[in-house]
């Protein structure tokens, strides 16, 4: 369960990515740059919950 530590900010990684291309794509005229944004606050979204997982995870496991 090591892994689960890292694994959380690859949503930060996501979200900062689908954030600079909904950007990218708004500044060109497409009308799919919605949809990017959309996408970014999920990423934002999953990343606090499972942190959020991972905090409850690790003290439920403390207290045993």
């Amino acid at each position: 369960m090591g892994y689960l530590k890292y694994t959380q900010y690859v949503y930060i990684l996501f979200a900062v990515f689908f954030t600079y291309d909904g950007i990218v794509k708004l500044n060109e005229g497409d009308e799919s740059y919605p949809l990017y944004f959309v996408i970014a606050g999920m990423a934002v979204f999953m990343f606090f919950f499972r942190r959020r997982f991972l905090n409850r995870h690790n003290d439920r496991n403390k207290k045993q």
